[in-house]
């Protein structure tokens, strides 16, 4: 193998989704552990919520108790 080979990278780099930075390899998809760790407190807050469908809670009132 020559020197003028390129490996290619397992993941492509991209933004951190917190800070717009390149990604780091050992924190990807972040840059860094500060954006990885900004990212896991708002997991653990409950600030990432996806919402339910109208059908699934009107489903759940109609429940026989």
């Amino acid at each position: 193998m020559s020197s003028d080979d390129k490996v290619t990278p397992l993941r492509p780099k991209r933004p951190c989704p917190e800070c717009g930075k390149p990604s780091a390899r050992e924190t990807y998809p972040f840059c860094s552990v500060r954006c990885k760790d900004i990212d896991l407190n708002r997991w653990l807050k409950g600030a990432y919520v996806i919402p339910g469908r109208d059908d699934e809670d009107e489903a759940d009132n109609d429940a026989p108790k």
